[in-house]
C-alpha cells in the first residue's frame, strides 16, 4: 500500500480496518543472489538500495529476532554530518543528503527533523578547534556556524551561563542536523524493500556459513540453510561473534552505550545540544521527552543494558550544563551493544573470506549513517569495488598504518 493523504482519508472513513501490513514477513527460500545478515537500518537500507539501485532483487535480509531490536531501536535518534577528517566528512555528506530526501524516497514518515545540533565550546583552545573543524565542513561543502556566547544565548537561554563550572565560551552549530525516528527509519526501508521484492525473515538466526572450498555460499540458520551468491555482513555490536563464525578475527571491541529519555515537558531543547567539556548530549523527542547519553560503560559486553555508574555519570553531565533538569523524573534507560574500532571509524569493505562482505565498526556513528552505509554497502556488494566516499574505510588501513583517528574508542584507544 502506497501511504498518501488519500489513503489515510479513505481508511479514516473505514475505521483503520483495512490497512495492510507495512511489509510481507517472508519465509526464506532456499537461495538469493545476496543475503543480507541483520535486519537493523544498515541492513535493511543495503537490501533496499541493492534492488532500488542496482536492481538485484532476490535478496533476503535474515535477522535472529525482529527487525530494528538491535542499536537501530536503541540510540538517541541524532543525525548530522560535522566532522572533521576527510575520510568521514565526504561520507556522512552523503548520508545527510539521503536523510534529506529519505521520506518521499521511501513513502514513509521517518520523522527526520532538522533542528540543528549544537556543540558547545569550553575553553579557547575547544574553541579554536571547532573552529578547525568548521572550517573543514565549509571546504567539503557542508553547512557550519561558529557562534559566540551571546548568539548561544539567545537560542538556548536555558543553559548555565554565570554560575557553570565550565563556562560556555563559543558553539559550532550545523543546522541542517537533527534527529529521525529509529524505529520509522527501520519500518521505513523495511517498507520499501519488501515493496520491491525483498524479503525479509525474522527470527532467523544465523549460526554458521555454507562453504564451496575457500569461498563462502550461504548461511546456515535455525531455518535451515540459505544458500547465496554473495553473503553481507551488518550486525552492529555482534560483528565479532558473526565474523568468528567465518574463521576471522575483526579490530573490533563491543561495550554497551547507554541511552535515557525522560517524562514529557513542554517544548524546551530547540535542537540537539553537546556538552563539550563532558560526554552529554540532549535534544526533544516529539513526546515532549528529554532523550540524552553519554559515554559507553567502558568495559566488553554484549548485553543490552548498562550499569548505574554511568547513569550517575550522565546525569551528572546533563547537571553541569543545565541544572533545570535535575527537577524532571528520568523515565527509562536501554543500552546498544557498539562495534567500537580504534580509530573511531567504521569498516565497509570485503571480508577475508571469498565471497563474504563486511559492514560493522559504526562506533557513535551508526544511526546517523543509515542511509549512507546502505547505499555505499549496496554499491560494493553489486559492483566489487568500494564507493568514493569509503575508499579509505578499508578493513586493512590498521595494518597498512592508514588509520582515520577521528575518535579511537576501543578499550585501550592509546594503541590507535
Amino acid at each position: 500500500m502506497r501511504h498518501s493523504i488519500f489513503s489515510l482519508a479513505l481508511n479514516a472513513l473505514t475505521g483503520h480496518r483495512a490497512w495492510r501490513p507495512t511489509w510481507t514477513d517472508a519465509a526464506p527460500r532456499p537461495d538469493y543472489d545476496v543475503i543480507v545478515i541483520g535486519g537493523g537500518g544498515h541492513g535493511l537500507a543495503t537490501a533496499y538500495y541493492l534492488a532500488k539501485v542496482h536492481g538485484i532483487h532476490r535478496v533476503a535480509v535474515v535477522e535472529k529476532s525482529w527487525i530494528g531490536s538491535g542499536n537501530a531501536g536503541r540510540n538517541t535518534t541524532i543525525i548530522r554530518s560535522n566532522y572533521l577528517l576527510p575520510g568521514n566528512n565526504a561520507f556522512y555528506e552523503l548520508s545527510m543528503k539521503l536523510w534529506e530526501g529519505l521520506e518521499q524516497e521511501l513513502n514513509y514518515n521517518a520523522m527526520v527533523s532538522q533542528r540543528g545540533v549544537l556543540n558547545l565550546a569550553h575553553s579557547d583552545a575547544q574553541r579554536d578547534a571547532y573552529a578547525r573543524r568548521g572550517n573543514s565542513m565549509r571546504l567539503h561543502g557542508v553547512d557550519a556556524e561558529l557562534l559566540d556566547r551571546g548568539q548561544i544565548e539567545a537560542m538556548a537561554p536555558f543553559l548555565d551561563f554565570d554560575n557553570a563550572r565550565f563556562p560556555i565560551k563559543a558553539g559550532l552549530l550545523q543546522r541542517r542536523g537533527g534527529t529521525a525516528r529509529h524505529d520509522a527509519v527501520v519500518w521505513g526501508y523495511a517498507h520499501a524493500a519488501s515493496k520491491l521484492g525483498v524479503d525479509i525473515v525474522q527470527n532467523c538466526e544465523v549460526t554458521g556459513f555454507l562453504r564451496d572450498g575457500e569461498r563462502i555460499v550461504g548461511v546456515e540458520t535455525t531455518r535451515g540453510p540459505i544458500r547465496a551468491a554473495k553473503v553481507a555482513m551488518a550486525v552492529a555490536g555482534h560483528s565479532s561473534l558473526v565474523a568468528g563464525l567465518a574463521g576471522f578475527r575483526l579490530p573490533i571491541e563491543s561495550h554497551v552505550l547507554q541511552a535515557f529519555v525522560s517524562e514529557a515537558v513542554k517544548p524546551l531543547i530547540p535542537g540537539v545540544i553537546t556538552f563539550g567539556a563532558g560526554h552529554f548530549y540532549i535534544s526533544q523527542s516529539d513526546k515532549g521527552g528529554l532523550v540524552f547519553g553519554g559515554d559507553i560503560d567502558g568495559y566488553n559486553s554484549y548485553a543490552q543494558r548498562g550499569n548505574l555508574p554511568v547513569v550517575e555519570d550522565v546525569c551528572e553531565g546533563g547537571m553541569a550544563l543545565m541544572p533545570m533538569i535535575g527537577r524532571i523524573r528520568l523515565l527509562r534507560s536501554w543500552g546498544g551493544v557498539m562495534d567500537m574500532t580504534m580509530d573511531g571509524t567504521p569498516i565497509i569493505d570485503h571480508s577475508p573470506v571469498d565471497g563474504l562482505y563486511l559492514n560493522a565498526g559504526w562506533c557513535y556513528g551508526g544511526f546517523k549513517a543509515t542511509p549512507g552505509s546502505g547505499f555505499c554497502f549496496a554499491h560494493l556488494i553489486a559492483r566489487g569495488e568500494s564507493h568514493p566516499t569509503t575508499a579509505a574505510m578499508r578493513l586493512d588501513r590498521f595494518a597498512r598504518g592508514y588509520v582515520i583517528d577521528e575518535k579511537g574508542q576501543g578499550a585501550q584507544p592509546n594503541l590507535h
